[in-house]
């Protein structure tokens, strides 16, 4: 029984099909239980001789060619027409695939009758994603935010695809992967999302063979996105959900023209093309109920290109692009051998001050000082200062470029500043515990980055976490956990002095040092040794001190 059928549109890849190649024929979920099909469109370069020597080595390895269609569609529509297996996971030619992912992905998928899985992605075309924070056995769009994930590099299960009807569009079509993936989530009665392992590399190609090299018009890319806003509607019933759904490539592809930093590059007639497409899509393709439910900043600027307000957009561009994010680390510690970091996030406009809330009559309007003169903004109301609101810390494996959510999301609260003023914040505590932070396993060797990431009031942004300017530093000591044992430090350093984790092997540990890497550990024993120090003379304290930099250098060797 085929299992899975990896399907691969190639185009002349060269010796990207080389790269890619390894990481498909060796699955650990066994070459009889899979099959990897390539669809040729027609390359002109070596690309047949090559999956040609494939297929000889490699028996469950298929390859079709094709006239050249000038787009994925049509051959990824091929390799799911001639696919034997019961799921089929797209593969793009320059990306790969991790050992496991196929197993994995496939075991969810059983254990949950799903009709799309979802495999955690890294690699340098991708960023962190907290649609991939924890692995979700069963949801739906309805109540996941699936939207925010719109490539097709996932699993899907055959007979699915073929009882919708669910086709990639072929030919020259821009947001052809966010047109089919509209139409697969708004009919999947169950998707299954693994965040626990990462499974798909998503590469960034040295030659840039990862974009199109022909210019697109504004009405050409909005166009296509109509029909992906068409998709939607066709495949959910007016109302709360259809507009949430929606609410994403609003905010995501409609207003980036007018917001920073597009609209403060585009100038003249570039600049206005894009202003009067948006605008008239804005005002035609989407229920009011979608910008309505915008934070407030997205929500006014939806506002002013409603109102033709092309000057108040760029002068709204120009404010927001300075506000900045403030981490304050208001404690962190060791508990029972995990970091826990409490934290509180704001934002600050570009003049330094907190970016603010002002309550005036029982109701909350947005910043007075960040829209002082703004035509079309004056006294912008904010109905529910924490839409949209949310904050967390992640962590960088810098070393795999994974991203990691430890537990714990920083809940949003409302802090009186006088003068009926308050700003809007994110605080609460995160928990890193280094047996479990990154799936399965214990953290590997290596050094691992903290940041911070908040969106309020329509504004996000993601901060590397380190102490705010004039504040102390928390020095905490090193901790053994796992088996075997792993050291994990906690550091600051680079940019900004942002906390990091150096994650080490110990060797073979001894009774004394032992003790030592305890007593460095533990938060109140720390506090009393500090009082102890300081009743020593100068010279004593400056020798055990010494002595104990030389004993975490071993730590971390």
């Amino acid at each position: 029984m085929i299992k899975v059928s990896v399907v691969v549109p190639v185009y002349n890849a060269g010796s990207y099909i080389d790269r890619c190649a390894p990481s498909l024929v060796n699955q650990s979920l066994g070459a009889d239980a899979y099959e990897v099909v390539y669809v040729d469109d027609g390359s002109t370069d070596d690309s047949a001789e090559r999956l040609g020597r494939l297929a000889e080595t490699h028996p469950h390895v298929r390859v079709y060619r094709q006239e050249n269609s000038g787009w994925p569609g049509k051959p990824r529509n091929v390799g799911v027409d001639r696919a034997k297996g019961k799921y089929v996971q797209f593969v793009d030619q320059d990306d790969e695939l991790s050992y496991e992912a196929l197993e994995r992905l496939y075991a969810l998928a059983e254990r949950n009758g799903s009709d799309i899985v979802l495999g955690k992605v890294h690699g340098t075309m991708q960023g962190p994603s907290n649609v991939f924070k924890r692995t979700v056995e069963r949801c739906t769009a309805a109540d996941a935010p699936l939207f925010e994930s719109l490539t097709p590099h996932k699993m899907f299960r055959r007979e699915f695809l073929r009882e919708h009807g669910i086709r990639f569009p072929e030919g020259r079509v821009r947001l052809e992967d966010q047109l089919f993936m509209a139409r697969t989530y708004v009919r999947a009665k169950t998707v299954s999302i693994l965040g626990n392992y990462p499974c798909y590399q998503w590469n960034r190609r040295e030659d840039g063979g990862n974009n199109s090299s022909r210019r697109i018009t504004a009405d050409d890319y909005y166009g296509h996105l109509d029909k992906v806003v068409e998709a939607i509607k066709e495949g959910t019933p007016p109302g709360d959900l259809q507009d949430r759904l929606l609410r994403r490539s609003y905010r995501v592809e409609l207003l980036r023209p007018v917001s920073e930093p597009r609209v403060l590059r585009r100038k003249g007639k570039d600049l206005e093309e894009y202003f009067t497409t948006v605008r008239r899509m804005a005002m035609t393709s989407y229920p009011p109920g979608v910008s309505e439910g915008l934070p407030a900043i997205s929500r006014l600027r939806a506002e002013l290109l409603v109102q033709d307000r092309l000057d108040s957009l760029v002068e709204l561009a120009r404010r927001t692009e300075q506000i900045r994010a403030r981490v304050e680390i208001d404690d962190m510690r060791w508990r029972n051998d995990k970091l826990v970091i409490r934290t509180r996030v704001g934002m600050v406009r570009g003049d330094g001050e907190p970016l603010t809330v002002m309550e005036r009559d029982g109701r909350m309007f947005l910043d007075p000082q960040l829209l002082d003169g703004i035509r079309g903004a004056e006294n912008w109301e904010v109905p529910d200062p924490f839409s949209h609101t949310y904050g967390e810390l992640i962590v960088h494996d810098t070393a795999d470029n994974h991203w990691w959510y430890p537990e714990g999301e920083l809940t949003p609260t409302l802090e009186p500043l006088g003068g009926n003023l308050h700003r809007v914040v994110v605080t609460g505590e995160t928990v890193i515990d280094p047996l479990t932070l990154t799936g399965d396993a214990p953290m590997n060797p290596g050094a691992y980055q903290v940041w911070a990431s908040a969106q309020l009031l329509g504004v996000g942004r993601r901060p590397r976490l380190a102490a705010a300017p004039g504040s102390t530093r928390i020095l905490l000591g090193t901790v053994a956990v796992g088996t075997p044992q792993r050291l994990v430090s906690p550091t600051w350093a680079g940019p900004g002095g942002q906390l990091r984790l150096a994650v080490g092997e110990p060797g073979r540990i001894g009774t004394t040092r032992r003790v030592l890497l305890r007593t460095t550990a533990d938060h109140r024993l720390r506090h009393g040794v500090r009082e102890v120090l300081r009743r020593l003379p100068p010279g004593a304290r400056k020798n055990i001190r010494a002595t104990a930099r030389r004993a975490e250098g071993w730590m971390l060797g």
